[in-house]
C-alpha cells in the first residue's frame, strides 16, 4: 500500500464514519480544528484503521498526529515496520 492508497483509504473512511465531504479532506486538515473530530472520533478512526492494516497501532504513535497527512505518515510507518 503506498501513500495514495493510504490517503485514499484514511479519506473514504472519514467520509464514511463522521459523514464528511470528501472535497474538505486535505493532506493539510487539521482533524480536530479542520474536520471537528474529536477524541472519541479519533479513536473510533484508529479502531478502524487497526482492522483495516491489520496492525496494532501504539497510543504514542497517534499523540504527535494533527493533520490528515500526519495519520498517512503513521500509518505508512506500521505498514512498513512488517
Amino acid at each position: 500500500m503506498d501513500k495514495n492508497e493510504i490517503y485514499q483509504e484514511i479519506t473514504d473512511l472519514l467520509v464514511k464514519l463522521f459523514e464528511l465531504d470528501a472535497g474538505d479532506i486535505k493532506p493539510t486538515s487539521r482533524l480536530y480544528e479542520d474536520l471537528e473530530l474529536d477524541s472519541i472520533d479519533a479513536v473510533d478512526m484508529v479502531v478502524h484503521l487497526q482492522k483495516r492494516i491489520g496492525r496494532k497501532i501504539r497510543p504514542e504513535i497517534f499523540k504527535s498526529v494533527r493533520t490528515v497527512q500526519d495519520v498517512v505518515d503513521a500509518v505508512e510507518q506500521l505498514i512498513h515496520e512488517g
